[in-house]
């Protein structure tokens, strides 16, 4: 089979450190994380206090009124990232316009969770038959993707993975092997999340997996030996995928090569990563095999690094297992040090975050990060980010039920 080249041509991302891929990467380079104390809801019986909220964002300004009461949160995030990256790649395709070899594969791992908490406290006090008319299109997962393909006139593939926290990198990874291999010539493809609510909130401290510091600078600290649970964050980040000659031919500025993509299943546990990082190690070896380069190449990793105890130092053995003596070499930051964790919307983030690793030359920095852990050993890029001359970046995506999702992206 003819392997065509691909290549991204527009990003945008909404999340806690900026409603802009502009906004955001100048929080990266100032070192700027944007957890705070939760405003959407109270929090004062909750052990669980802070988040990466989204601040300031004029969804119904841009948008209009009307689809703003339409669109669940998740799906404002991943339209309003959409028209960036879509505006910043200057595609013609439109409703007026339609393109049946254009598709979109948007995740959310969780979709309107925070909707459906409302509504059933409303259908408990006026009867159930007496909910929002527009719930159960605005809740359901698939709805982000959907919102955008009718926006835009694209008419291919549109699809939801929905892998928990791996989500956003397998809608990325599966929309790469979809131009790559013909199917479709462009795609619009991300994660998005909403779902810092109350029985989110709830859900996720249950079960012991949250920060419940009320030190926003020591919240999220991936491989920090302090660390103690992750952040919730929520936002959107959404790429603009072009087979490489469908871009040249329209004259549109080329950002960055997809080079390769890997997907597998710990399958050990549905919450708990493998101890030993076997499933993270296997998918970073399927992601360099696909790209068809040495282990060597790879300068730098934006690693999933959750701020939990499993995930990092798990995390950190596959790293080694796979790079060897180069491990020592690589630089390793988490962005969710900034941003929190964004679930499904996570591996969107980071992906644009990665694109502009290649495009600023900077290695984003792990914010906070100050106590070192014996089990987590590795260069983290602590407190201040670093220029780099930077070839290849692969970014790691590892979800609840043993979802994993690495990509490669190459500098152009």
């Amino acid at each position: 089979m003819n392997r065509r080249k691909v290549v991204v041509t527009g990003i945008g991302t909404v999340n806690p450190i900026g409603n802009s891929a502009e906004e955001s990467w100048k929080a990266i380079e100032e070192g700027r994380h944007g957890i705070g104390r939760i405003s959407r809801f109270d929090v004062s019986e909750f052990s669980v206090k802070l988040a990466g909220e989204v601040k300031d964002l004029d969804f119904a300004g841009k948008f209009g009124k009307k689809e703003e009461r339409t669109c669940d949160l998740f799906t404002q995030y991943a339209l309003y990232a959409a028209e960036e990256a879509y505006s910043m790649s200057g595609l013609g395709i439109s409703k007026e316009n339609p393109d049946e070899r254009a598709g979109v594969i948007i995740s959310s791992g969780i979709g309107g969770i925070g909707l459906t908490e409302k509504e059933h406290d409303r259908g408990l006090e006026k009867g159930f038959e007496r909910i929002n008319p527009h719930y159960i299109p605005m809740t359901i997962a698939n709805m982000a993707a959907a919102s955008v393909a009718i926006r835009y006139g694209f008419k291919g593939m549109c699809s939801c993975p929905v892998t928990a926290c791996a989500g956003g990198s397998n809608a990325i990874g599966d929309a790469f092997h979809r131009i790559r291999d013909g199917y479709e010539d462009v795609m619009i493809c991300g994660g998005t999340e909403g779902a810092v609510s109350p029985i989110a909130l709830g859900g996720f401290a249950s079960m012991r997996a949250l920060s419940k510091t009320e030190d926003p600078d020591r919240a999220s600290i991936p491989f920090d030996a302090e660390r103690s649970g992750f952040v919730m964050g929520e936002g959107a980040g959404i790429l603009i995928l072009e087979e490489e000659e469908h871009a040249r031919s329209r004259g549109a500025r080329i950002l960055a090569e997809v080079a390769g993509y890997g997907a597998n299943c710990d399958a050990y546990h549905v919450t708990a990563p493998d101890p030993e990082g076997e499933g993270g190690r296997r998918c970073m070896e399927l992601a360099i095999s696909d790209a068809g380069i040495k282990a060597e190449d790879i300068d730098y990793i934006n690693a999933h690094g959750t701020s939990t105890h499993l995930n990092d130092a798990g995390e950190t053995k596959a790293i080694k297992k796979v790079f060897g003596e180069h491990a020592r070499k690589l630089k390793v930051s988490s962005t969710k040090s900034m941003t929190g964790h964004l679930l499904g919307g996570a591996g969107g983030v980071e992906a644009v975050f990665c694109v502009q690793a290649l495009s600023h030359r900077f290695i984003p920095p792990t914010v906070g990060y100050k106590v070192p852990d014996p089990e987590c050993d590795l260069d983290y890029v602590p407190v201040k980010g670093i220029s780099a001359d930077l070839n290849y970046v692969l970014s790691n995506s590892l979800g609840f039920g043993g979802h994993n999702a690495c990509l490669i992206f190459k500098k152009v």
